[in-house]
């Protein structure tokens, strides 16, 4: 069998599954109250605005929760020290409900009324691809904190991304797969940009390391049952089932994966944080998967500060990427010398090159997108996603 090596770093992510489960996903909810933040610079003259939408409520409020962590935390420590050209930054924050229709309406009113010269957002690709198309027409720059669809390629020249893309998750997934002994898989994603792009990117990648497909399904998201979608997948017989859902239909999933007895099987997520802090914690124990690094190898500093604000560990690993679009912006504005949309986004790739952030290197490709993403196997175990 032909085996390949995966190349993992240290995970700064440890979700306690059972704190997940009480999240409240309200966009100004209690952990804002309760969060202890660095206080503001005094001698910072005036504002510098900036836009994010996320999904505060809807099926990925959790994530979207978190990635908003990321964001005070950064602007926190931004106007701590020097600010933004030696001005106080704010970070208007909307909610996308995850929807598309929603996420544009909400950078619509960040750009006509809070007249930001970038937007930081979203978390599905469904609804950051057009939201970022948007932004591409009016001229204002988008960074992309969450969403990984290869599509992101394409928006425009002022739109960028701090997380890896498909072809990159694809390739390290299918590796990860057959170092674990696996020959054949079956896969389940949802029925968009997301999860079309990882079906192909994921099955193109294990075939070539020699690996069989038996099947893979696209499933509708927000249904209340997804018994007929897994049962095609347990049809064909696989050495294990690979699956990458989101927020509250992963909970149904991983539920209704529990009844059929799909978990006496290998069962291994594409973005582990991603499809499990909503679920039954006895229907994912044991679960094994992928996951970007939350924080990079020196990331410990931003961790610790995370927990010392919030008073826990992290809810999943999208918030250190929130965190470095924050600081990315920032440090471009201040290079730039403007808040100028074309001066920023040319600043920005020029900053990218030496910046190691949160969740480590990024230097932007000629789309905008980050060069290199670490990745890491990760475990569900006694309630809590580790890394192996």
């Amino acid at each position: 069998m032909h085996r390949r090596r995966t190349k993992a770093r240290a995970l700064g992510l440890v979700v306690p599954l059972a704190l997940a489960l009480s999240l409240s996903a309200c966009g100004s909810d209690e952990s804002t109250k309760k969060a202890e933040l660095p206080t503001a610079n005094d001698a910072l003259q005036g504002e510098i605005t900036l836009g994010a939408v996320l999904p505060l409520t809807g099926t990925n409020a959790t994530i979207g929760k978190d990635q908003q962590r990321g964001i005070e935390l950064a602007v926190a420590k931004i106007n701590e020290g020097e600010g933004v050209l030696g001005k106080k930054l704010v970070v208007d924050i909307e909610d996308s409900q995850g929807t598309a229709d929603a996420a544009i309406q909400a950078a619509k009113k960040l750009v006509s009324v809070s007249k930001v010269p970038a937007v930081i957002g979203e978390y599905s690709s469904g609804n950051s691809i057009p939201m970022q198309q948007y932004l591409e027409s009016q001229g204002v720059v988008g960074v992309n904190p969450g969403s990984s669809s290869i599509e992101l390629r394409t928006t425009g020249e002022l739109q960028f991304s701090t997380i890896g893309l498909d072809d990159v998750a694809g390739a390290f997934t299918a590796g990860a797969l057959r170092d674990k002994g696996y020959d054949s898989i079956a896969i389940l994603a949802p029925n968009n940009s997301y999860g079309t792009g990882i079906v192909s990117s994921v099955s193109d990648a294990f075939e070539e390391l020699g690996g069989t497909v038996t099947t893979t399904g696209l499933y509708t998201e927000g249904q209340a049952d997804y018994r007929q979608e897994l049962g095609r997948l347990k049809d064909t017989k696989p050495d294990a089932y690979v699956v990458t859902t989101y927020g509250k239909d992963g909970t149904v999933i991983n539920k209704e994966m529990y009844e059929l007895g799909m978990t006496e099987k290998p069962v291994f997520d594409i973005y582990l944080s991603q499809d499990v802090p909503d679920a039954d914690p006895k229907s994912v124990e044991g679960r094994l998967g992928m996951d970007v690094n939350s924080t990079s190898a020196d990331g410990k500093d931003y961790s610790d500060y995370y927990e010392d604000a919030y008073g826990e560990k992290f809810i999943s690993s999208f918030n250190g990427y929130a965190y470095d679009a924050v600081m990315l912006l920032a440090a471009a504005i201040d290079q730039a010398g403007s808040t100028d949309a074309k001066a920023i986004a040319a600043a920005l790739t020029e900053v990218s090159k030496t910046y190691d952030g949160a969740t480590g290197p990024i230097a932007f490709d000629a789309d905008g997108q980050r060069s290199e993403q670490p990745y890491v196997v990760a475990e569900v175990k006694d309630g809590e996603i580790v890394p192996q």
